[in-house]
């Protein structure tokens, strides 16, 4: 199934489920196979291991020296900070520890101290999509500021340069993640600093501070200016578009809920989500995002249990017809550059919601 114009089964309405029950049945199954215990033995091998892989590259880095020979180093290093990236995404969600303060200092060394990332800004951002996932006025992450995935956002007024851009993004799109590495450093020094509410403020201004300068004074001693210019963009190119490339199938083409619309929490989570099917490499490449309908329905469950439970949700989700959506990785590329490129070329509702297209139906057949 790959999004477009999704098929939509009708049904009696008086035989639809009932929102609050749905979702609980679910749960039930889920908590009652352990799905949702915590695995302290699978993260806390990964938490001594996250400080090690940066001090073992580092070091190497220092032993490798001014050559060009750095820019693998500055690939590895580019994998290593987003899998670090992809265990504080995982604490942030509470799947590590149950203490709160322990989840929430973990995000923070492991984001800010060791990725350059504001935990701040990130779960400001992150819970606002969680709640409400590809809903316009809601969902931050279909508010992006070069790329328009929604109608709305690409019909706005526009510069010369951004509505070029905006006509050309499809082919544009994975040329564009490059930049989202230095994107996420620069929205996480301005988070720090900007005025509002953020708890452990001056600690994040600590530990991105020691990362930033550190790092930046680390690669200019060791490499002569010319090598550490190209080292940090390989470096900085790389994670973004390593980052780019793990979150952008999981709900870029999928529909995109209007402003008005209120759906229960299942069909929510599920219809507006996207999973990519494939081996535990996979798995293991994209920090588990690539179950992203039963990571959006239980965002506290441990990475490791997402495989197992996935079946579970899918059929779950086949009784109550409410469509599961999973295709490989690069059927979901396709599919994501198709989308963005249909939306940027002015095509309006790419994507209409399965549940717009139902209630419409269900009213002309009232009619």
């Amino acid at each position: 199934m790959d999004g477009i114009r999704p098929i939509v089964r009708t049904r009696p309405r008086d035989s639809a489920p009932r929102a609050t029950s749905t979702f609980t049945e679910l749960a039930q199954q889920i908590r009652g196979l352990g799905l949702l215990r915590r695995r302290y033995g699978y993260y806390w091998t990964k938490l001594v291991a996250a400080p090690l892989a940066v001090a073992v590259t580092l070091i190497a880095f220092v032993w490798i020296g001014d050559t060009w020979w750095q820019l693998f180093t500055a690939a590895v290093l580019a994998i290593v900070f987003t899998q670090i990236a992809f265990l504080g995404h995982d604490a942030a969600h509470r799947q590590i520890f149950v203490s709160g303060r322990w989840n929430d200092w973990v995000s923070i060394v492991l984001g800010d101290l060791l990725v350059g990332m504001s935990y701040g800004w990130w779960q400001h951002k992150h819970t606002r999509h969680h709640a409400n996932p590809n809903k316009l006025g809601s969902d931050p992450d279909i508010e992006l500021p070069v790329i328009a995935v929604t109608a709305e956002t690409a019909a706005r007024h526009h510069s010369p340069p951004v509505a070029w851009m905006r006509a050309h993004q499809g082919l544009l799109f994975f040329p564009i993640l490059l930049f989202e590495g230095l994107s996420l450093h620069a929205s996480s020094v301005r988070r720090v600093f900007t005025k509002g509410r953020l708890e452990r403020r001056w600690a994040e201004i600590a530990f991105l501070s020691i990362r930033m300068i550190g790092y930046l004074v680390l690669v200019f001693i060791v490499l002569s200016p010319g090598i550490a210019f190209v080292f940090l963009a390989v470096q900085l190119g790389l994670f973004g578009f390593y980052m780019g490339i793990a979150f952008a199938p999981n709900h870029k083409g999928m529909p995109v809920v209007p402003r008005d619309m209120t759906l229960d929490f299942l069909r929510r989570q599920v219809l507006m989500s996207r999973n990519v099917k494939g081996s535990r490499f996979l798995d293991l490449a994209m920090g588990g995002l690539n179950y992203q309908v039963e990571h959006h329905l239980f965002p506290s469950m441990p990475r490791p249990h997402l495989r197992r439970a996935a079946p579970v949700v899918a059929a779950y989700c086949d009784a109550h017809d409410v469509r599961y959506t999973r295709v490989g990785l690069l059927a979901s590329y396709a599919i994501v550059v198709r989308y963005i490129n249909r939306v940027g070329l002015g095509e309006r509702d790419v994507f209409t919601c399965p549940l717009v297209e139902q209630r419409s139906a269900v009213g002309l057949a009232r009619g």
